[in-house]
């Protein structure tokens, strides 16, 4: 897993959830708006119902934007067979789904030999303990916390145990929760110790984004802080 840094608050609007006709601008506002980096949906009809974008817009979106980071979220089949085509578009983050993959360390192998931080997921169903024997392997968790691939669903709030279990276990864990996650939720995501937030809807959505992003990392410095004062 990650090294020796302790965690530190990183907000990144789920950019699926904008104007996709407008993509460059809305992820510039996003960024503009405070945003730490973008989180980009990736689906490919299989793993998950829905078909979104694929490594031909992350390149086209990396020379508009050469110094934000794009973190891939892989709800996809066979995601070893994506990860050179991602890297060579410019992404930084690829997250794929345990769920999907058969053979988990060379999978990791393969993403860090590319050059992009290593980041793994699990659908609500999925037990925390999957992961365990690769631990050292990678740098981010990603937990879920409604059903990838699906719209409209509201934030599982018993994901929040996966969450703690690997903060108490793994302090150094860039860990990351996504869906459903917005200001009415963000105090009980940030106090069980996650500290990558996605937020689709909640931030993209909202007549001020940087009110929003500005609230969520509110939250999870608060959370950050108190957790170090108790150690």
């Amino acid at each position: 897993m990650s090294g020796h840094t302790l965690p530190c608050c990183k907000i990144g609007p789920s950019i699926l959830c904008a104007d996709l006709s407008c993509l460059a601008d809305e992820c510039r506002k996003m960024i503009h708006s405070g945003a730490d980096y973008l989180h980009l949906d990736v689906m490919d009809g299989h793993f998950v119902p829905n078909l979104t974008f694929g490594h031909p817009v992350v390149k086209c979106l990396r020379p508009k934007m050469p110094d934000i980071y794009f973190d891939m979220h892989m709800m996809v089949q066979n995601p070893e067979k994506w990860v050179e085509s991602m890297a060579d578009a410019g992404a930084n983050q690829y997250t794929f789904h345990v769920e999907a993959c058969e053979d988990i360390p060379a999978l990791c192998r393969k993403i860090q030999e590319s050059g992009m931080r290593v980041g793994v997921g699990l659908k609500p169903g999925t037990p925390v303990e999957t992961i365990l024997p690769y631990s050292d392997l990678f740098d981010v968790v990603l937990i879920m916390t409604v059903e990838p691939g699906f719209g409209g669903q509201s934030f599982m709030e018993d994901m929040m145990s996966k969450v703690q279990y690997l903060r108490t276990n793994f302090p150094y864990l860039d860990i990351e929760v996504d869906g459903g996650v917005g200001p009415n939720n963000i105090d009980v995501v940030a106090e069980a110790g996650a500290n990558m937030i996605v937020s689709g809807t909640a931030i993209t959505g909202a007549s001020d984004p940087s009110q929003v992003i500005a609230l969520l990392r509110n939250s999870v410095e608060n959370a950050i802080q108190k957790s170090q004062l108790e150690r």
